[in-house]
């Protein structure tokens, strides 16, 4: 029999890529509707939950804490493994440079408070929990993420949008390679650990690597441009969205990379996709960089 996941946030980036690649993989995926649906009862008979529920973040304080038990109880009563997409909130502005399981959860924030109770619920749980740790998402389609709703806006007039330093090293991963890797390591969760909190290693580029490499793709000059943060601190009293963002805008400041340890150790073969190639299906949704365009042969070199 196929083995069988139940995807939660089933129409969100990460959960959509994992469908993906859990069907190509020989899974049967269920996808929970939680207008319709009880959790303990969907979760019936399924081997793995897929916990890819990500409100926005005005409703995290409310709406993560009561969903995490339920998704913890509903794995204690089906022994299904739990799979969650991490993040690097946790760590807060004092953050060390290389991110991975020993890095210390030092942040105060409204939003790495909430991330640091979720994972330490599950940590405690009992329940078998992957947490796949990671930067800022790239996709193959717009997917409201910082990449394609902020930066890529003006590449088609040869710019981008930086919200930071730009020459300082941030973490970035390319969904479709994270969701592969992910159903990796749950295809052989029965040697892993009840909790594993393991870094998902991508690509790790400054901001002026990032525009050498579009250049690249693209086959023009990309200029980098910086993003207009006043423009959010303006908007914080009739926008609740805000706040958030600028709590976190550290993270685009702050030199960060992931530490593939434990990856390297579980997944020693894992190939990722060429960052030409994920960059150039990143922008495909922009009318003047379709995939049928050829990427020029001036190929830049991955970033350490």
């Amino acid at each position: 029999m196929r083995p069988i996941a139940l995807i939660l946030g089933a129409t969100g980036r990460f959960s959509r890529n994992m469908i993906e690649q859990l069907e190509a993989a020989g899974w049967e995926t269920r996808k929970f509707d939680r207008k319709t649906q009880n959790m303990l009862e969907a979760a019936k008979g399924v081997d793995v939950i897929v916990n890819g529920a990500n409100p926005q973040y005005p409703q995290w304080k409310r709406d993560v804490p009561p969903f995490t038990h339920q998704v913890i109880e509903a794995a204690k009563q089906s022994g299904a493994t739990v799979i969650i997409p991490g993040n690097n909130y946790c760590f807060g502005p004092n953050m060390k440079s290389t991110i991975g399981p020993q890095t210390p959860q030092k942040a105060t924030n409204e939003l790495g408070l909430i991330r640091i109770e979720l994972e330490r619920l599950y940590k405690t749980s009992g329940v078998q929990t992957i947490l796949l740790r990671a930067g800022d998402f790239i996709d193959t389609s717009a997917s409201g993420n910082w990449f394609d709703l902020i930066m890529a806006t003006k590449l088609e007039k040869g710019k981008l949008i930086y919200p930071g330093k730009t020459d300082a090293p941030h973490a970035w991963a390319y969904l479709p390679d994270m969701a592969r890797a992910a159903v990796q390591l749950l295809e052989m969760r029965d040697q892993l650990n009840t909790y594993e909190d393991i870094s998902f290693p991508g690509y790790t580029w400054t901001g002026d690597e990032l525009g050498k490499a579009l250049s690249a793709v693209t086959g023009q000059t990309i200029a980098i441009k910086s993003f207009n943060w006043w423009m959010i601190r303006l908007s914080q009293p009739f926008w609740s969205l805000a706040k958030h963002l600028l709590e976190m805008r550290y993270l685009w400041d702050v030199p960060h990379w992931m530490d593939t340890k434990r990856f390297d150790e579980l997944l020693p073969d894992f190939q990722a996709t060429p960052e030409q190639e994920a960059l150039k299906h990143a922008i495909s949704h922009l009318p003047a960089f379709p995939l049928n365009k050829p990427i020029p042969l001036n190929q830049h070199k991955r970033a350490a």
